[in-house]
């Protein structure tokens, strides 16, 4: 009888996997690709708050060694690297602020409060650019620090890079002995 159910479930099984499952492809289209950029872009906001937020006021000053920038350094850095990506990308205007001065090593710029105005805006600028630059320009080459790259790919290379120094920040978070905050893939 133990033989009977065995086999008899082994064979249920290969029956399982063996029937072909209907597949149904769709079509991606530009405008998808960019309301899921969007997306990305604001959802990377929130999480990037939430690090500045988890950080003590007190540590932006805060170096893991002293040959590498400050939490409240990376986070500007961060800043001024979305704009200067995405700007590439898009042409679209830059925010005032960009360019006026080195913000990343400005002495008034390294409280959590104007760290926490430049990061925003700068994501504030990226949502805009990614709503508001024509789809039938993403595929456009320009070249940049000697690279050539289609649009598209200028604005992918920003979100990198913000990626990029936040998770470098996990680092100086967990140093000062706090907890940083989840990971937020969606």
């Amino acid at each position: 009888m133990k033989k009977i159910i065995t086999l008899s479930a082994c064979v249920l099984f290969l029956m399982i996997i063996t029937i072909p499952s209907k597949v149904v492809a769709q079509t991606l289209t530009a405008a998808d690709i960019q309301t899921q950029m969007v997306k990305d872009w604001e959802r990377a906001k929130a999480y990037t708050i939430s690090y500045l937020n988890t950080m003590p006021a007190g540590k932006y000053s805060f170096k893991a060694v002293d040959s590498l920038r400050s939490f409240a350094n990376q986070m500007l850095h961060l800043a001024e690297g979305n704009v200067f990506i995405m700007s590439n990308g898009t042409d679209i205007k830059t925010p005032s602020w960009f360019g006026a001065e080195d913000v990343e090593h400005s002495p008034t710029a390294q409280s959590k409060d104007s760290v926490m105005y430049f990061v925003v805006a700068s994501y504030d600028y990226c949502i805009n650019a990614v709503k508001n630059f024509p789809l039938d320009k993403w595929g456009e080459k320009k070249k940049v620090f000697g690279f050539e790259a289609t649009r598209y790919a200028l604005m992918t290379k920003a979100f990198e890079h913000q990626t990029h120094h936040r998770g470098q920040t996990t680092i100086y978070i967990r140093l000062v002995n706090v907890r940083p905050p989840q990971e937020s893939l969606f």
